[in-house]
């Protein structure tokens, strides 16, 4: 693995390392860790990389890496910029040939990533996005369920993403994470919304698989002085006739990673919950409620293919983004083998993912500007 982004004083970068580390399917092998060359070789130092590997901007890795000898050269780039770098990275290492793992959303704005999705499509290389909460057992455990019709046809679709960390301007701090996240030349045209509620959204459609086909969304940007949404409130219309509710919110004073979701077909309905992400809550009409847990028995193989230890042992973030470079890792050496990948580990968001939450982006903010409100998704 490359890795462009992720330097020293990252969050997500290193998230990345340690997820992609997890199973010993993948070997950091090289880097350009920041836009500051001196900063990109202080971090390679760091992890202890060798220099000729480190580079001073991803045009340059990609190019040089292009160079090497097949199994010395990167396998493939992950991207753990902000958004506005996301694009740069992704074409350039489509386009010569090296297969990607990019951190979410896809890119700064729709055009983008049309472009992305045709070259994916016209090159034939893998693409992962890291929406890391589809990787928890329980979430593939939920979709399994769902997809088996064991709730029912789905009637009502329950998520909520609050976070509490953005109740201040804390952006006037240079605090990093907060300085990039709202503002509107590095995030894009939504700042709450686009951070978290993507994420809210990729969930709802990953476990129901369904897919929003009309949204109405009221914006709010509570901090004075910010530049972009800071909370959101949206009603969703499924394909199947299903209707939801989302909301994200990183105003939510004393709110952590409060990402739920509660589904809810004709014979039961479902519960999970991020912060107690070993748990999924079965709701039945005619029978008494189930907890399912982690690792426990009579999980579907969805579920079991993604718990690495024995219940009771807490599975969490770490392990839900490392399930995601797994299968990605199987998938890339079974192609590479000439082989078809098990369809088990194939389960990775993908640039279509990608496609949707931009489109999601841009819907949300045209629906909560506009007087009309029923945007077609």
């Amino acid at each position: 693995m490359g890795m462009a982004g992720g330097g020293i004083g990252a969050f997500i970068g290193a998230v990345h390392r340690m997820a992609a580390a997890l199973d010993g399917e993948i070997e950091l092998v090289c880097g350009a860790f920041s836009s500051d060359p001196r900063k990109s070789k202080a971090s390679g130092e760091a992890l202890h990389l060798p220099s000729d590997r480190v580079y001073r901007n991803y045009e340059e890795m990609i190019l040089a890496e292009k160079q090497l000898p097949e199994g010395e050269r990167m396998d493939f780039i992950s991207i753990v910029t902000p958004n506005h770098v996301h694009y740069g990275p992704a074409k350039m290492a489509l386009e010569n040939g090296f297969p990607v793992v990019c951190d979410k959303p896809l890119s700064f704005d729709m055009e983008e990533a049309l472009e992305l999705e045709k070259l994916v499509k016209e090159t034939g290389l893998l693409f992962a996005l890291t929406h890391n909460y589809t990787g928890y057992p329980m979430v593939k455990q939920a979709r399994a369920m769902v997809k088996r019709g064991e709730l029912g046809k789905i009637r009502k679709v329950v998520v909520e993403y609050p976070q509490g960390w953005l109740s201040t301007k804390l952006e006037d701090t240079d605090q990093k994470q907060a300085s990039w996240r709202t503002d509107p030349k590095r995030s894009g045209i939504a700042g709450a919304m686009g951070d978290i509620g993507t994420h809210a959204e990729n969930l709802a459609e990953y476990i129901t698989g369904l897919q929003i086909t009309e949204l109405c969304a009221d914006l709010t940007t509570f901090v004075d002085g910010r530049l972009l949404d800071d909370d959101g409130n949206i009603l969703l219309h499924f394909n199947n006739g299903a209707k939801g509710i989302l909301h994200a919110s990183q105003i939510s004073a004393g709110e952590e990673n409060a990402l739920n979701i509660r589904i809810y077909g004709e014979k039961g309905g479902l519960e999970w919950r991020q912060m107690e992400p070993n748990s999924l809550i079965i709701k039945w009409l005619d029978q008494p409620m189930q907890v399912l847990r982690t690792g426990g028995a009579g999980l579907q193989p969805e579920a079991q293919a993604h718990t690495r230890i024995p219940a009771g042992h807490p599975e969490g973030y770490l392990e839900a983004f490392g399930n995601i470079y797994r299968n990605f890792a199987f998938c890339l050496r079974a192609k590479l083998q000439g082989n078809e990948p098990d369809p088990l580990y194939q389960d990775f968001p993908t640039v279509a993912d990608g496609v949707r939450g931009m489109q999601f982006i841009q819907k949300v903010v045209e629906s909560s500007k506009s007087a009309q409100k029923w945007i077609s998704f």
